[in-house]
């Protein structure tokens, strides 16, 4: 009697690693647009907080955030609990100056940058709560980090920016992104490198006026806070 050997031949062997290959393709592929939707959902961020600026200023002739109570009260209603900012002691926060004064990630009406928010909502160019007393006012991006905006440097340089060196009228900051995805912006947005150009690279928290986090620095699984200039 001979023998009966069992096993898979080559062939059918060939095809289960076509098999598997063909499963990890698919779900490296389905990562990659994962990853590539939340990037654009960051580059978003930028683009459409941008817009709120030249849309409330072609309707209102002023910077949201910028205006004083009266004039508030005139364009939303006494009912519409608009709000201007209050005058701290270090002069910050003058009404109709054409800037948006105050840190891009303040969090008290103290702040333009934090009024802000309210007055686009209220002009409906924004969705979002109008309560500033609300948890959930201040918008985040898809990483959960906040969103924010000011003005740049003024001509007696009062106001040094989150990140050194940058120059515009305004500033649109982001945070806690990975730094897989600030590459990306860069890339997509400006020059790919994170240290110069219009889109510039931070560590989160970093003190304001940091120096950029070079290209070769930036770490995948990091989170960073990505400035745009406008």
């Amino acid at each position: 009697m001979k023998k009966q050997q069992t096993g898979f031949t080559l062939v059918e062997i060939a095809i289960v690693l076509v098999i598997i290959g063909l499963m990890l393709g698919g779900v490296l592929k389905g990562q990659e647009l994962i990853n590539s939707a939340k990037v654009k959902n960051l580059i978003n961020d930028f683009r459409t907080t941008s817009t709120l600026v030249y849309g409330y200023q072609d309707r209102f002739k002023s910077f949201p955030g910028d205006q004083t109570q009266a004039q508030l009260t005139t364009a939303f209603g006494s009912t519409s609990g608009a709000l201007a900012c209050t005058t701290q002691a270090d002069g910050l926060c003058r009404s109709n100056n054409g800037r948006l004064d105050v840190d891009w990630n303040a969090s008290n009406i103290e702040s333009e940058t934090f009024a802000f928010w309210q007055h686009v909502r209220l002009a409906n160019l924004a969705t979002g709560s109008t309560n500033t007393a609300d948890a959930n006012y201040l918008p985040r991006n898809a990483d959960g980090g906040l969103i924010g905006i000011e003005s740049g440097v003024s001509s007696t340089g009062a106001a040094a920016p989150q990140i050194a060196g940058m120059r515009g009228a305004y500033y649109v900051c982001s945070g806690n992104i990975l730094g897989r995805y600030a590459k990306q912006i860069d890339t997509t947005m400006d020059d790919g490198d994170t240290a110069t150009g219009s889109v510039r690279v931070v560590a989160t928290g970093a003190a304001r006026n940091s120096a950029a986090v070079a290209l070769t620095a930036i770490q995948d699984g990091q989170q960073y806070t990505v400035c745009a200039s406008f």
